[in-house]
């Protein structure tokens, strides 16, 4: 328990006894699930629990977040189940650790694909409960900390997806201590080499500016002094990371960026925050159109301040930032700050509010956009919001990305309004479509009824809901087309059939063969090119039953060769051979592709009729077909050479050889050769099994 001691003093105080007491019995869980396990550090895991939570309780997060800290790796690591921690603790704790816990063990194709689908689960479980992502952003920081016992590789991975994912998510949910740390130890794992030379020329940077920056100090502090404003100056530091980006996207040399002197100014209320405002105005000139209000329209992450551009003495520009006390805490906490969870609209400081409506946007984003690779797309550029505000001709502000076009504008506005915009009107001038808006400008969107979305709009379209919207227009407009495509190359594939004769049934039936909803939609899986409108015409006239209960027609079944008008090739990966059991596989743009039906790629065919054709062989093969072999040999001089006569005397053909040594008197001979059927090949296989030196002789199966 001697871990847990540091945590219980800062619990206690600001927690009532009795919730320090439930999260003790967390830790104490947390210690029995895991006290096998070790960190790559050599530590005991629960170190890593433990430092979550502590890092939660500095941000004064409620019992349930500090608990399911403690416990956020036992479902994923230990023997304990959702269901032991709802028993002990509650199911608000348990659902918080399975949420935490469903981000980190899905199984993907491809590592796309898993980081992919694994931020979409995250942004999901975050819009069900923000404190999923609170202690997942908790977890990331001390992971960070301690990132220096991982493999290089693996360090720059996870330095990677923290600069590109958690660190714009801390911002955007305006926790900006956690954002600041992320993007330090985030630079530092990543580019090494980069940080340590960025951070030995700042420090030299700040010894030679001390003085002017003591001095502009002392002139802010005395003017306000005169005005009788009670406020707290501080010099303001500028991030590492941020001076790296800005050199990088704006190709600033190190001087100009360092050249700019950042204070804070801090009140006690709102309205002494636009008196600051005034005497410091009257203290340096402005720069014009260097002056931000962030009081009266806070970011979309519930940011609030003032800013401003002076200059200062011997013309150097003075940036200010003017806030309360309460906006200051909140700019470093965000969501977290006075934690107080309800879901209560009214209730909450701004930024959990903005959280929430954020949030309530990505549920619509994740329900209009086709897959995960989309949603993320669209996630990202949310998640990097550097705003500007527009009204609408009757005064509303809309609040959008930079960057932003009229397209985005009246998406934002209306989803209808979006779909059939024709052009726009900005402060009463015509506009381009495609042309970003800036702050203040008033936008009037023009409709026609009728009118649709354009494809280029793709192009320059900014935010998620417009992209989202017009891909969902556009897929609508192209299934409507598949289906009547799909119904075209069916009639022909039919033939001699009328196509209107079929009966409901038989399609209800075919549908169900091949696992799909309904008639429409399997119209538009042929129009798509998904299925081959040949296959599926051939089940509805009912061909396939008959050859799955083995009474073919004609004395003979679908033949392979010639299938009825249908392309055949062979697989290379089991290659088929007369007499072998067989199945054909749908492809469209190559036809039928015969595996044999033991073959992996096909294993599995039963969950995909629509894909998958039972077909037989043709009763008269003439035609010669390759197979491959593989020879296990002694490591004899000559036994190559004894091995091709072999082969050669039984009357079939080489195709191809290949060879692999497995230790110094053994090696591998796969040989591909051609043959008739099942029967030529097990003559050839009985003649090299003949052989001295042969020890096994198989058909190779890949």
């Amino acid at each position: 328990m001697y871990l847990f001691e540091g945590l219980r003093q800062q619990l206690a105080e600001y927690l009532p006894p009795d919730q320090v007491q439930r999260a003790a019995a967390a830790f104490k869980l947390a210690a029995e699930a895991h006290k096998t396990q070790k960190r790559r550090s050599g530590e005991p895991y629960i170190t890593h629990p433990v430092a979550v939570a502590g890092i939660l309780a500095d941000m004064r997060l409620d019992h349930e977040t500090i608990m399911s800290a403690l416990l956020h790796d036992v479902i994923e690591d230990t023997e304990f189940t959702q269901e032991d921690l709802a028993e002990q603790f509650g199911s608000t704790v348990a659902e918080l650790v399975e949420g935490v816990s469903k981000l980190d063990k899905l199984t993907f194709d491809s590592k796309e694909e898993l980081q992919t689908e694994n931020y979409r689960k995250m942004i999901m479980a975050m819009v069900h409960d923000i404190r999923v992502i609170l202690i997942k952003l908790a977890d990331r920081t001390h992971n960070m900390r301690t990132i220096g016992h991982l493999r290089p590789d693996k360090r720059r991975r996870i330095a990677r997806e923290t600069l590109e994912i958690y660190a714009p998510l801390a911002h955007r949910l305006g926790i900006h201590d956690i954002k600041n740390e992320l993007e330090h130890l985030g630079f530092f794992a990543l580019y090494p080499w980069r940080a340590k030379l960025l951070e030995s020329q700042v420090k030299q940077a700040r010894g030679n500016r001390r003085e002017l920056v003591e001095r502009v100090q002392k002139e802010i502090e005395a003017r306000l002094h005169e005005h009788g404003i009670n406020a707290r100056v501080i010099g303001r530091e500028k991030h590492l990371y941020s001076i790296y980006k800005k050199m990088l996207s704006k190709e600033l040399h190190f001087e100009q960026v360092m050249d700019i002197y950042a204070f804070r100014v801090i009140v006690d209320e709102v309205d002494t925050c636009y008196r600051v405002l005034g005497a410091l105005h009257n203290l340096y000139k402005p720069i014009e159109t260097r002056f931000k209000d962030y009081i009266a329209i806070p970011k979309s992450n519930g940011y609030q301040s003032l800013h401003t551009s002076l200059k200062g003495p011997h013309g150097i520009p003075v940036e200010i930032q003017i806030r309360t006390e309460e906006m200051n805490l909140m700019a470093d906490r965000g969501v977290a700050a006075h934690w107080l969870y309800k879901t209560d609209e009214s209730s909450g400081t701004t930024a959990q509010v903005r959280a929430r409506r954020w949030m309530q946007s990505l549920l619509e984003l994740q329900q209009s956009t086709g897959n995960a690779f989309e949603f993320i797309e669209n996630v990202k550029s949310e998640l990097f919001p550097e705003e500007i505000y527009v009204f609408t001709p009757e005064g509303r502000i809309i609040e959008l990305p930079q960057g932003a076009t009229p397209v985005d504008f009246a998406y934002a506005v209306h989803t209808d309004i979006g779909n059939t915009c024709i052009g726009a009107r900005v402060n009463h001038k015509v506009y381009s479509l495609s042309k970003p808006l800036e702050t203040g400008q008033t936008v009037e969107i023009k409709t026609a009824p009728g009118s649709r979305p354009n494809i280029a709009w793709l192009n320059f379209a900014v935010t998620g809901k417009a992209r989202a919207k017009i891909r969902q227009y556009l897929k609508g407009q192209e299934t409507r087309e598949a289906e009547q495509l799909g119904e075209r190359l069916l009639r022909a594939a039919l033939g001699p059939v009328n196509y209107n004769d079929i009966s409901a049934e038989e399609f209800a039936r075919v549908c169900e063969e091949v696992k799909i909803e309904d008639k429409s939609q399997l119209l538009r899986e042929i129009g798509l090119g998904n299925m081959m409108s040949v296959a599926i015409a051939k089940r509805l006239l009912g061909e396939v039953q008959q050859l799955k209960d083995e009474q073919p027609s004609n004395g003979r079944g679908l033949a392979i060769k010639g299938a009825e008008g249908l392309l055949v090739s062979f697989a290379k990966c089991c290659r088929p051979i007369p007499g072998d059991d067989i199945i054909a596989h749908v492809s469209p743009g190559k036809g039928l592709v015969i595996h044999r039906r033991e073959c992996k790629n096909v294993r599995g065919h039963e969950d995909e009729p629509g894909r998958y054709f039972p077909v037989q062989w043709d009763n008269k093969p003439d035609a010669e077909f390759i197979t491959e072999v593989r020879v296990e040999v002694v490591n004899h001089q000559g036994a190559l050479a004894k091995l091709t006569s072999a082969i050669s005397a039984t009357g079939c053909n080489i195709h191809g050889l290949k060879t692999e040594e497995v230790d110094a008197n053994i090696y591998y001979i796969d040989v591909a050769l051609t043959v008739h059927d099942r029967k030529q090949l097990a003559d050839v296989i009985r003649h090299i099994r003949k052989m001295p030196d042969v020890q096994r002789v198989a058909r190779l199966r890949k």
